[in-house]
């Protein structure tokens, strides 16, 4: 049996579809650019959302990739085999090129060949869409696969819930979909099928087809061109391909878990409660090490990103705490993942000073008050526990109340930093609940932004395309340039997101902008739209753009061709969305918030008004 580091997979994937005609591009930031339905890069085709829709990518219609990604909806599970918020997507592309005909044979191909997989014919199945009232099933992907090599008993039509994908926001391109699992041990019935959860099938890739487009209003067009995405979650793979139970069995977790074993004298394996809080520390510390070090410079907060990443560092805190984890030993785990990583992500270990400073002040601010949190939370319980004590004295048919109040659950996140996620597990931890609904009643009432408030405050992403998006897109633009000009030469973007209604813009900058800085940015922004200046693109290679002056992240963002954008002698930026044709289509800029969203991080919003 061959074995698999996550190296060598990496650059076995890539190779064969860069052997078929792909051009290899980089990983994406772990921030959507331009897009607030999502928090996070959830799959490898949110970046390349504007290109299944139709634009043009530089690097042409073929291509593959490893990109970051990070899911938040199961950090709860974390700690079982095979859940992880961070990791990377394996993935290829067809942009309006080849569709199934092409994409099956090369999948079978790619996990049977001697070369690459080698996994046996008959030890894969595979599901395809069983289709529904408004799509028939998918009859030709079946017969592909079957033409290909694969039994037809192991051919499995699935529902809509199993074989359609996308899109990762409320809107975009999305399709059916055929999966290919690894077939571990017999079925445990006749009805047994990919679906089950008896381990006898294990997913290792997905062959999304794309032909649609969802709407706001959850209707479905045809795209101008039909797309294949694919994604192979390369934990997941090595896991299967390995003979691992556990993703965490893998060489990408070695150096970290003999790391932890280290500090705490634990080792993984030893007992289920011990094993649990390795996984949350391996997993939690890698996260929060990508989040940290990412281009777009994401610091723990109360809100958005920086409220996923300060739950996750704190979250790994009080598993550490379980078995002994000495204080401040967070930055050494991350550093096992920064060596581990850093010839495939430089980022990293160009941030790393960063990544370790954020983590050790993050964990230092809970450390601080953990012990009296956990004070204040046993309280509460003990509280609860009299009341119940009384009651049942008094009325022997009284039901116990086993359900910590909201005001509490916010008394511990105000007071001592517990996100409510962390109150609620350590109560089911100990048989109680959380009332959800009044901790976010207690939250509102001190006018703060809950993380649900901030998930569910957009209502589309730039992807859209619609006018007044573009119009605040090419805004931004103007106003990165204006920052340079009135604040230091040394700002740049951290990060944007723009609704229909305002732009978000945020940079480094040290110290908070003055009155004057702020009406000089507004004038000089108003002066080049006034000014009616054209909106020019051009194509060009990336070294030229740096030769060239072009604002832009250079270290791991951009392929070999790039988008440039300039206006006038005013702006000049390497950027993929839409944008106006000239300046004076903008209306009147104007800057109605400036504040701080990070350490050294400032955050400006505004509005094109309409005179």
């Amino acid at each position: 049996m061959k074995t698999y580091t996550g190296q060598s997979l990496r650059e076995m994937y890539l190779n064969f579809f860069k052997d078929r005609g792909h051009k290899v591009i980089p990983s994406a930031s772990l921030i959507p650019e331009n897009d607030p339905t999502v928090l996070f890069t959830t799959a490898g085709m949110h970046p390349l959302v504007p290109y299944l829709l139709g634009e043009k990518h530089p690097a042409g219609t073929r291509l593959t990739d490893v990109q970051k990604c990070v899911r938040t909806g199961d950090i709860d599970d974390v700690g079982d085999e095979r859940h992880c918020t961070f990791f990377e997507m394996l993935g290829n592309w067809s942009l309006g090129d080849y569709f199934k005909e092409e994409m099956i044979p090369w999948s079978y191909e790619f996990l049977t060949g001697e070369k690459y997989l080698g996994i046996p014919a008959d030890k894969i199945a595979v599901t395809v869409f069983g289709g529904d009232e408004t799509i028939p099933r998918d009859d030709e992907a079946a017969a592909l696969w079957e033409k290909s090599g694969i039994k037809k008993e192991n051919i499995y039509y699935m529902p809509r819930e199993n074989n359609w994908w996308g899109p990762a926001g409320l809107t975009g391109p999305c399709g059916t979909d055929t999966e290919m699992f690894v077939i571990r041990k017999p079925k445990c019935s006749p009805t047994c099928n990919p679906d089950c959860n008896c381990g006898a099938f294990l997913e290792i890739w997905n062959d999304v087809f794309m032909r649609f487009n969802k709407q706001a209003d959850g209707s479905f067009v045809e795209l101008s061109q039909k797309n294949v995405d694919t994604g192979m979650g390369l934990e997941r793979a090595l896991c299967v391909l390995n003979g691992k139970s556990s993703v965490y069995e893998t060489d990408i977790f070695e150096n970290a878990i003999k790391t932890i074993a280290e500090l705490t004298g634990k080792n993984y394996g030893e007992d289920e409660e011990t094993t649990k809080s390795f996984r949350v520390l391996l997993d939690h510390c890698r996260t929060a090490t990508f989040m940290l070090g990412d281009e777009k410079g994401i610091v723990p907060s109360n809100t958005d990103q920086g409220y996923i990443l300060r739950r996750i560092i704190r979250r790994a805190v009080r598993y550490g705490r379980k078995i002994n984890l000495p204080e401040g030993s967070l930055a050494k785990i991350s550093e096992a993942f920064i060596e581990y990583y850093k010839e495939v992500y430089p980022e990293l270990n160009v941030n790393r000073e960063k990544i370790a400073e954020e983590l050790a002040k993050e964990e230092a601010k809970f450390t601080k008050t953990l012990q009296q949190g956990l004070k204040e939370f046993e309280k509460c319980l003990g509280g609860i526990e009299r009341k119940n004590a009384f009651m049942s004295q008094k009325d022997p048919a009284y039901v116990p109340e086993k359900v910590i109040g909201g005001k509490q659950a916010f008394h511990l996140y105000d007071t001592y930093g517990f996100p409510v996620e962390i109150t609620d597990e350590m109560a089911k931890e100990r048989g109680f609940s959380v009332d959800i609904d009044g901790y976010k009643a207690a939250f509102e009432e001190h006018q703060n932004k809950s993380k649900a408030g901030s998930e569910q405050k957009f209502a589309c992403g730039l992807a859209d395309h619609k006018e007044a998006t573009t119009a605040l897109h090419t805004a931004t633009h103007l106003l990165h340039a204006a920052l340079k000009k009135v604040c230091s030469p040394e700002v740049n973007q951290k990060g944007s997101n723009i609704t229909e209604e305002r732009l978000r813009f945020d940079f480094n900058l040290p110290q908070p902008m003055t009155a004057e800085q702020i009406k000089a940015v507004e004038d000089l922004v108003n002066e080049v739209i006034a000014q009616d200046i054209p909106v020019v693109m051009k194509e060009i290679s990336l070294d030229e753009a740096k030769q060239e002056g072009f604002t832009g992240l250079f270290e791991s963002k951009y392929g070999e061709v790039v988008k440039t954008y300039t206006i006038g002698d005013f702006s000049k930026e390497i950027c993929g969305g839409p944008h106006v044709e000239s300046t004076g289509k903008l209306g009147k800029f104007k800057i109605q918030k400036e504040q701080s969203c990070g350490s050294g991080i400032r955050r400006i919003k505004a509005v094109l008004q309409n005179d």
